[in-house]
């Protein structure tokens, strides 16, 4: 099963590698050049070496031409070598990019169960860390791997030109390398994806605290934090240290058995040149082959050590390949859902985030246009599943849910939610200025629309008195600004775009009262003619309401206005006054 998995990886890699043959093949032909100028230097030592031996004396006459030739044969072989790196560089850098952007168009394409469903921190740590170390991986591999097998089969090719004797003695203990090599890398492969493993899951608790900083320290939860942390820490130093052992082993034994090479060959060289028979190689051309040995049991070392690093390399390439072989959301339909009316109605609908825990079942409600409809119950009665199904985060597991008589599943994503706005109790904003922000859902808009917006909002005051105004740049989520301004931010999104549909989820939850009553009026303007649900806790808010929803354990229970539901005296009768 491993090594499907890892030949599976394998083939994605190179898949993505092969956009780059060109520059793939011109690294492969430098690599050639730049061996075939490297054994050629020996040569040139060797006679060189001959002559000294032969004359009795240095004849420098001889040699100094044979020493300028190995130095400018250097320079070149240098020149190469940097292109080679460049270009290597180039592929190695390129197909990680392609790679970490493929994972994350992907990411936006999965179904929000995906990332509600897996830890946050392990899916950044698949982008970032994991892509790191791919990247780290196939820079080794394209600068030694290919230098090294093209090396390995040039000096063989050379040396049996000057002794075939003695190179039968390379290649009788070449195969024992191979083997201790991949021994050992076989068993690196799980290990390193341990540790890529326990890496993510420290990734995802470093996440967490640090995004949940305040509450960490509210609580004085530190000291289980930090305990949490270290057995986490722990579990990578033992994963790491383990994998990295068995990894580190591979090249002292190959540089053992090479150095019983380069031991074999001096010696039989040695009597082959002392016999002086047929066959016999001169003194010069026995220091060309220990060269020879020496540059053909460099790459082994160097190949054993790029075999170990890939296994880490495919091991985290592994993860990321899990993350874009993931399902992706149901194919999005063609048809483009114009300006919505604001129609909407729901139809014997089911649904469940898990198959063994029923949420809402056989909910049918008629909403007409302009209608305000407030949605309320306990916690977890499947409120904001209910918005989650409108906006389809989520697919319905049974029945419809169409807007002007079209079923949601029948019309493209985009064009579904953009005529919808939507506040939510928890508010998001990006890296970028005030006005970046609120022209998110409209790019185009000028900036007089921006501060009526704003006003409209009750942010326009608050925004004037920041150090830049509309130009101040909001650090990650708005975390320089109070609960409140970023709520109010949103609001002002949403004024600006001024959509057909509105959902409001708790839109007002972490503003003061006082402010509270005068959005509430700049909200009961927006929603004239406009179809809207509000989810709400405190039920004054939603007095006004034509329709209120009440749900209890994914049923709606009761419906009506808010006279007609005190009048029943139920679920919501006893709500309402357990408020007052």
């Amino acid at each position: 099963m491993k090594k499907k998995l890892q030949m599976s990886t394998i083939k994605k890699v190179l898949g993505a590698i092969k956009k780059y043959r060109l520059l793939l093949l011109l690294s492969i032909i430098l690599a050639t050049i730049t061996v075939a100028l490297s054994l050629y230097i020996p040569i040139i030592i060797g006679n060189a070496i001959d002559l000294i031996i032969d004359k009795g004396n240095v004849d420098f006459d001889s040699i100094l031409p044979k020493l300028l030739n190995v130095g400018i044969i250097a320079i070149i072989i240098a020149l190469l070598q940097w292109i080679m790196n460049n270009i290597n560089n180039k592929i190695t850098f390129n197909v990680t990019r392609d790679i970490r952007n493929q994972a994350f168009d992907k990411l936006e394409k999965l179904p929000l169960k995906y990332i509600d469903g897996n830890s946050h921190g392990a899916i950044l740590s698949k982008l970032i860390a994991d892509v790191d170390e791919l990247a780290n991986g196939l820079l080794m591999g394209f600068t030694q791997f290919f230098t090294g097998v093209v090396a390995i089969i040039g000096t063989l090719i050379f040396m049996l030109t000057i002794s075939p004797k003695i190179t039968i003695v390379v290649v009788v203990f070449t195969p024992l390398s191979l083997l201790i090599a991949s021994f050992i890398s076989k068993r690196t492969f799980s290990l390193f994806k341990v540790q890529s493993e326990n890496r993510a899951e420290q990734t995802s608790i470093i996440e967490e605290c640090v995004g949940n900083i305040k509450v960490v320290k509210a609580f004085s939860h530190e000291d289980e934090a930090q305990v949490e942390f270290d057995e986490a820490n722990e579990k990578l130093a033992k994963a790491s240290v383990k994998a990295i052992f068995f990894s580190s082993l591979v090249n002292p034994t190959t540089r053992f058995v090479n150095a019983l090479v380069y031991a074999g060959v001096a010696l039989v060289g040695a009597f082959i040149a002392i016999d002086g028979g047929a066959g016999a190689i001169s003194v010069g051309a026995l220091s060309t082959f220990l060269s020879y040995a020496t540059q053909y049991a460099k790459p082994f070392n160097e190949i054993s050590g790029v075999v170990t690093e890939l296994q880490n390399a495919l091991a985290c390439a592994t993860r990321v390949f899990e993350l874009i072989d993931e399902k992706e959301e149901v194919a999005d339909a063609s048809y483009e859902l114009g300006e919505a009316k604001g129609e909407v109605s729901l139809q014997n609908v089911d649904f469940s985030y898990t198959p063994e825990k029923e949420l809402i079942k056989d909910l049918s409600i008629d909403i007409k246009a302009g209608m305000r409809v407030a949605i309320v119950g306990p916690t977890g009665c499947g409120k904001t599943t209910l918005i989650n199904l409108l906006m389809r985060f989520y697919d319905v597991n049974d029945g419809v849910i169409s807007v002007d008589g079209n079923d949601i599943r029948e019309v493209t994503r985009h064009s579904l939610r953009k005529n919808y706005g939507m506040v939510l109790q928890e508010t998001w904003l990006q890296d970028g200025t005030v006005r970046d922000n609120i022209k998110m859902g409209k790019p185009d808009a000028t900036d007089e629309d921006v501060i009526m917006a704003c006003k409209a909002s009750h942010a326009h005051s608050f925004i004037k008195r920041l150090p830049q105004g509309y130009d101040t740049i909001i650090s990650e989520n708005g975390a320089s600004l109070s609960a409140g301004q970023r709520q109010l931010l949103c609001i002002a999104r949403i004024m600006l775009c001024l959509p057909p549909m509105l959902i409001l989820d708790e839109a007002t939850s972490s503003i003061d009262t006082r402010t509270e009553l005068k959005i509430q009026d700049a909200f009961a303007t927006l929603m004239k003619g406009r179809t809207s649900f509000i989810v709400a806790h405190r039920l004054s808010t939603i007095r006004d309401a034509d329709l209120i929803l009440v749900m209890r354990d994914g049923n709606v229970i009761e419906k009506g206005n808010h006279t007609e539901l005190l009048e029943k005296k139920g679920f919501y009768y006893t709500l309402y006054n357990s408020q007052f």
